[in-house]
């Protein structure tokens, strides 16, 4: 499982946003964003690359800090 913290969340849909974003990924299932400590986590069902996970969160607003 693959884990990153996202910076810039402040409510419901900006998590249903991060989550959407993250599951239109190739390769990339079963994701858990938790709003309160900005964790995002998800499996990975062939390699993702962190730079395309990263651009993904940004192109929506958001900052992958880790």
């Amino acid at each position: 499982m693959a884990n990153i913290t996202v910076k810039g969340m402040s409510c419901e849909h900006c998590r249903m946003s991060v989550t959407k974003a993250l599951s239109a990924l190739p390769g990339v299932s079963n994701v858990k964003v938790d709003l309160l400590t900005g964790k995002a986590s998800f499996d990975e069902t062939s390699p993702v690359d962190p730079a395309v996970v990263k651009k993904a969160i940004e192109k929506i607003g958001f900052e992958v800090v880790g």
